[in-house]
């Protein structure tokens, strides 16, 4: 009997319902006195989630730094993170040396630590990190909170990862590649503007704009219409695939680990003063749409996602 293949986020749902009820956030948050404790955990592997151009080093800095980039969209301090470490047998000391190495420099330049954890052999790389921060209880954000009217924006510039991908996949020298290995989670832009006190939901875009907003639009039971004129796209990308193409890495490809978020007009200005960001549309009844010349299409939410299952 053949086993049905679920995305990662239907999954997510399936055991959501099993367990009782899980909120759709970036992190968990747990009440700690004066202030939020918030925690995450993302888990990754050598074949599904390390392009095979990656050295140890940059595997060590993205398995902090995916987890780091949840406590951002949170708008928290980071606290700490801990690492559980399976290593193949092939691991010798070179790659041990780096692989902790790549993780420690990511933490210590987010300004926290490796806080502890556990090795293990395994017979594929597989590195969870748990990451944790605290957040007043008055300034934390969550991907509910979005209103019709709200304006929605984006940090940073996008597509930049997908170009990394591609061009590495092509052959083709880039600056993108780096983007794409070592990735820079918003931890000052998150805590600024959740300071700001103008931002209403926020989330992190690593699966990429267009589930990112999906994920936005159902927890906040609205809708989005982005201008694709304003969308921010990484500078040299339409040169190196194309329009069409780095539109689609715009919204789909992943890996950019911006922040995505929502602001009250009359908020605006002071989002503004407390990080860069481009408002790239608006908070709408329902539906996903991109807009362009007055004309409105809707957007298939599709971005990066594991698949579970599908074995006979």
């Amino acid at each position: 009997m053949s086993g049905n293949v679920l995305g990662e986020r239907e999954l997510i749902r399936r055991i959501s319902e099993i367990l009782g009820g899980v909120e759709n956030d970036d992190c968990v948050v747990i009440d700690a006195g004066e202030r939020y404790l918030v925690a995450t955990t993302d888990m990754l592997h050598r074949k599904t989630d390390f392009p095979d151009i990656m050295n140890p080093w940059q595997m060590g800095w993205m398995a902090v730094a995916v987890n780091l980039s949840d406590i951002a969209a949170m708008g928290a301090k980071p606290a700490g993170v801990l690492i559980a470490a399976g290593l193949p047998p092939q691991a010798d000391l070179y790659f041990i040396d780096e692989l902790f190495s790549g993780l420690g420099d990511c933490a210590a330049y987010y300004g926290t630590r490796i806080i502890g954890g556990d090795t293990d052999s395994h017979q594929e790389l597989t590195i969870t990190g748990t990451a944790l921060g605290f957040v007043e209880k008055d300034l934390v954000l969550r991907r509910r909170g979005a209103r019709v009217g709200d304006l929605l924006c984006s940090t940073g510039a996008l597509g930049g990862a997908g170009g990394g991908l591609w061009a590495w996949q092509q052959g083709v020298e880039s600056d993108f590649i780096t983007r794409l290995l070592e990735p820079e989670p918003r931890l000052a832009e998150g805590r600024a503007l959740a300071q700001s006190r103008a931002v209403t939901a926020m989330m992190d875009n690593s699966d990429g704009l267009a589930l990112s907003l999906s994920d936005l639009a159902e927890v906040s039971r609205v809708g989005f219409v982005v201008q694709e004129e304003a969308l921010p796209v990484a500078a040299g990308l339409v040169e190196m695939v194309g329009q069409e193409k780095a539109q689609e890495m715009v919204m789909s490809a992943g890996g950019d680990f911006e922040l995505v978020f929502t602001v009250r007009p009359e908020g605006l200005e002071a989002a503004q003063r407390a990080c860069g960001l481009t408002v790239i549309g608006e908070v709408v009844e329902e539906g996903i749409w991109m807009e362009k010349g007055g004309e409105r299409r809707r957007v298939e939410a599709k971005g990066y996602e594991h698949k579970i299952g599908g074995m006979d």
